[in-house]
């Protein structure tokens, strides 16, 4: 059972709202910018790429931290807000990434998901990995503010 298993898919009207993200109405966000592909989508979970280009790279010809971290918390949007309607936001509160490993030559894969969701805050985890060997790269928890 992979983790995407344990979520079902979004309502048809939720797939819609999200069709198109990370694009939207602005398709200069942060988000577009980096280049971030929508993989899949489902209640609490989504999973993201991020094509390795030259531009992501630091010094070294490793993907840059940033940019992980980056895929990170983009990846956990659709997760926390493809149930939030109307004029409501969504920010995180908190981010804490443990680097395992290099992603080096390969598109970097995250997947996102909802721990726990209450009220008013969604408690998250993530997990990168490179889009070719499978190998974890990174872990992270984060806390999201609805």
């Amino acid at each position: 059972m992979t983790i995407a298993d344990r979520f079902p898919p979004l309502p048809p009207d939720a797939a819609e709202r999200w069709a198109h993200f990370p694009l939207w109405e602005q398709p200069t966000n942060f988000a577009a910018h980096l280049g971030f592909v929508v993989e899949e989508l489902r209640q609490d979970y989504a999973r993201l790429r991020l094509p390795a280009r030259q531009e992501m790279n630091q010094p070294a010809g490793i993907m840059h931290g940033g940019a992980i971290a980056s895929l990170i918390d983009t990846a956990v949007v659709p997760a926390v807000g493809w149930c939030v309607t109307g004029g409501h936001n969504f920010v995180t509160i908190s981010m804490d990434v443990q680097y395992l490993s290099a992603v080096a030559g390969e598109d970097a894969v995250c997947e996102g998901w909802i721990e726990k969701r209450g009220r008013s805050i969604a408690f998250c985890r993530a997990e990168v990995r490179g889009a070719d060997s499978g190998k974890l790269c990174a872990t992270a928890s984060l806390v999201y503010k609805v």
